[in-house]
């Protein structure tokens, strides 16, 4: 079908409405021309679809810097055919993900949605993302275009980056996954970059990512994103969410009667968003991208594959791991995220998954003697009131009747995207979590609530707070995301039940919900508190008669999120503490970091064994229970370079000044920067071992007359270890000479091999001829003078050099 002719049958006020949001998620459908309602969803580790609530579960897979740490674009491809199986049982077409800007700072707070400080890294694993999930037939929209890196203002900072910055770093993942992956959607971002606000970016919506990489897809706004109606359909825009009140809709119609946007521009818009439709299966006799669907995936199997693949063993001294679970090795598993797992990030990211396996959980199905103990306590929020609780919800209309009610297993109520069955959301204006609670001991108990609008605590007839609760600073998403907590303490007596209520007018509620709901509140208690100084006594004497001691430490909600950037790297609360302490009553000791992104681990040359395993997804204690036993082997590498301390991050600014954040260290960030620095990180990019060793044996390099790769490196590695193992060969291109304008180094190719003890690998990796070119005078130039292949471990554990002359290079 032509869908010029289509576009030619809408009227203008009807073109206009598909380009607007007619709700949160979803565009308006146009029954006149066969086209039904475009739904849309947050990723990236999960579908969310239109509601997030417990009771519309999802699988939650590993973040993206876990994925990333797979080094495995074909990994990434089947994790995308599983989110496009999520997408369509949920009824959704378009995917909001994958989140492809780069560690530009550890400090930035959305580090682990994205996947890596390296461009080609993190445009290889987005094209195999890209491409699993429309191999399923669902859209993505590859954001967020361009140099989203930091969230401090992150609604008006405008970005300042010379042209080479942008193209050799910022703009390289993005041309790698539209070239590879043809993606049918890309969301720009809510940041300016050199002045222009990226939804009215015309030289780089229109001119780089259409003309330049002919891109075809339709570009929507982050949510909220778009300002203006005319600079935003000009500048290349085709969908400004969420609706129903947007720039575009009524008043792009009006911009065009005026004569301010012309109808043709109009016209490529709607082509676009009807090309999508097509393409997802949506627009009346127009066959979809996509007739034969993938073989279906387990969810369950593959957030465990995933896991376990991204894990990254940073050491292993005395070779104290894998352990033998069949000598029933007593373990004191110690830690608070150890039993609360914090399986995924913040903000967009969250999902609920139906099955949460926690490293406790995991542990004690291989190992028949666990003891656990909290030890530390690393949230800065007290947990929803749960235990000894029978607690309910309550909707209310303005008159305080209530409208519906139903149960509720802890003290948190998430009402996203839709109310909960039942519920008539026009007539609801407070929600209360109401019931009663029986103190497990007498004493002093801290109940804290989290909620913004007009609120009213109530505990055992008391009425401690009673007034409204104003978000703080001038960030309404921060205000959701990372919400302040009020505290108050109670005397209480053990076994003796008292009624608590916590009832909440949320913000801007006072006329009823809107057709978008977003209701978020939280009744929070804490217990008389044992000694913080006793709590990592206890988990001391556990350590001491164990005959293995795992910590699991890790970050939380607030100190790790979207929505805000980080101020420090070290851990929340007293983790380093209960380490050191643990750590020198038991030399057994194996630390397990879960966190997104890099932190501080200053005893982490004091224990025996550290593993990474980041946000995890849903199976992240069989995971663990995997890797620890040496079931399977921890098969990741990192994405992005971990320093020691915060301070020698060679990039540390998040902050703009005067509203301006300016890339002044240009193409010199995670190892680029460090190689210029005489500051050794902790762990250097690409690093990760096993559980056998490896030795490189000969590379060789072919030169290759195709237009994209300039040659060919062969690698030969030999498994020395006595264990089956899986090994990711890096291959780095260095100038022959010093070089100031370039780094000493950089990532030019991957690939991973398997072998069996003794056994050999051949692996074949092709190098992009991009990687020896630098932008300079408004283009791409072959770099002058001789460069070398090296190849390794890591960007630091080079095994193999090949040199190249200049003439490699084809004209």
């Amino acid at each position: 079908m032509d869908l010029d002719k289509l576009v030619e049958r809408l009227d203008l006020d009807t073109k206009a409405a598909l380009l607007a949001g007619q709700d949160r998620w979803s565009l308006p459908a146009a029954p006149g021309i066969g086209l039904a309602s475009l739904v849309m969803s947050d990723g990236p580790i999960g579908v969310r679809g239109t509601r997030q609530t417990p009771d519309d579960p999802s699988v939650a897979l590993p973040s993206p810097t876990a994925l990333a740490a797979c080094w495995d674009p074909e990994l990434a491809r089947q994790v995308g055919r599983l989110l496009a199986q999520e997408a369509r049982r949920k009824g959704v077409h378009v995917l909001l993900a994958p989140t492809v800007n780069l560690h530009r700072t550890p400090l930035g707070g959305r580090h682990f949605e994205c996947y890596s400080e390296d461009p080609l890294l993190t445009g290889l694993v987005g094209a195999g993302y890209v491409s699993g999930v429309q191999d399923g037939g669902v859209a993505t929209t590859v954001k967020h275009f361009v140099a989203n890196d930091s969230e401090t203002q992150r609604y008006t900072v405008d970005v300042h980056a010379d042209e080479r910055t942008l193209r050799e770093l910022y703009l390289a993942p993005f041309e790698i996954i539209v070239k590879q992956a043809r993606p049918w959607g890309v969301m720009a971002a809510y940041n300016s970059v050199n002045g222009a606000t990226m939804t009215e970016h015309g030289p780089l919506q229109n001119g780089i990512l259409r003309d330049e990489w002919g891109f075809d897809g339709f570009i929507v706004s982050d949510w909220t994103a778009t300002r203006h109606t005319e600079r935003a359909a000009k500048g290349g825009l085709d969908v400004a969410m969420p609706g129903p009140i947007t720039p575009f809709g009524r008043d792009l119609a009006q911009a065009v009667r005026d004569g301010r946007v012309p109808e043709q521009v109009v016209d490529a818009m709607v082509r676009r968003v009807l090309l999508l439709a097509a393409r997802v299966g949506i627009l009346d006799g127009v066959e979809p991208a996509v007739t034969t669907l993938p073989e279906p995936i387990d969810g369950g199997s593959l957030a465990r594959e995933v896991a376990v693949r991204s894990f990254v063993l940073l050491h292993n001294t005395v070779d104290l791991l894998p352990l033998d679970a069949t000598k029933s090795p007593m373990v004191a598993l110690l830690g608070g995220a150890a039993k609360d797992a914090r399986i995924l990030g913040g903000g967009s990211a969250v999902v609920y998954p139906q099955e949460v396996i926690s490293p406790l959980d995991g542990l004690r199905q291989v190992f028949p003697n666990v003891v656990y103990e909290l030890g530390a306590d690393p949230r800065t929020q007290l947990p929803p009131l749960g235990d000894n609780a029978d607690l309910r919800w309550i909707a209310l209309d303005g008159d305080g009747v209530e409208v519906a009610s139903g149960p509720l297993d802890q003290g948190s109520i998430r009402w996203i995207g839709e109310a909960p069955a039942g519920v008539d959301p026009k007539r609801v204006r407070t929600v209360e979590i109401a019931g009663t609670f029986t103190p497990f001991e007498t004493g002093r108990q801290t109940f804290a609530f989290i909620g913004l609008g007009q609120a009213r605590l109530e505990i055992a007839g008391t009425v401690l707070f009673e007034e409204s609760n104003m978000p703080a600073g001038d960030d309404p998403f921060t205000a959701v995301l990372n919400p302040r907590e009020r505290r108050f303490d109670v005397d209480l007596e053990a076994g003796r039940p008292v009624q608590v209520s916590f009832r909440l007018t949320p913000l801007g509620l006072e006329r009823g919900i809107n057709k978008y709901v977003w209701i978020a509140l939280t009744l929070g208690h804490s217990g008389p508190e044992a000694d913080p100084e006793r709590r990592i006594e206890r988990a001391v004497a556990a350590a001491k008669d164990a005959d293995v001691a795992v910590v699991v430490v890790g970050t939380t909600d607030q100190s790790e999120s979207e929505g805000f950037d980080r101020t420090t790297l070290a851990l929340p609360g007293p983790q380093d503490e209960l380490v050191r302490r643990v750590a020198a009553a038991n030399p057994r000791t194996v630390v397990v970091v879960n966190a997104g992104s890099p932190v501080e681990m200053p005893w982490a040359d004091d224990v025996a064994a550290v593993l990474l395993t980041w946000f995890p997804g849903q199976a992240a204690g069989a995971a663990l229970a995997d890797v620890l036993t040496g079931v399977a082997e921890p098969g990741g590498r990192l994405p992005t370079t971990w320093p020691r301390r915060t301070e020698d991050a060679p990039v540390l600014t998040v902050t703009p000044t005067d509203g301006v954040l300016s890339y002044d260290e240009g193409v010199f960030i995670g190892y680029r920067a460090w190689q210029r620095g005489d500051t050794e990180p902790a762990y250097w990019f690409g690093h990760g071992i096993g559980y056998t060793d490896w030795a490189y044996e000969s590379a060789e390099f072919e030169a290759s007359d195709e237009p994209d790769i300039l040659g060919t490196v062969t690698v030969v590695v030999r498994n020395t270890g006595i264990r089956a193992g899986r090994e990711i060969v890096q291959t780095y291109l260095a100038p022959a000479g010093p070089d100031a304008e370039r780094p000493a180094r950089w990532l030019a190719g991957f690939a991973s091999v398997t072998a069996g003890p003794g056994e050999r690998a051949t692996v074949v990796i092709a190098v992009p001829r991009r990687s020896r070119q630098v932008w300079r005078e408004g283009g791409w130039r072959d770099a002058p003078g001789g460069h070398r292949l090296e190849v390794g471990r890591s960007v630091a554990d080079r095994r193999l050099t090949v040199d190249l002359p200049d003439g490699t290079v084809a004209g």
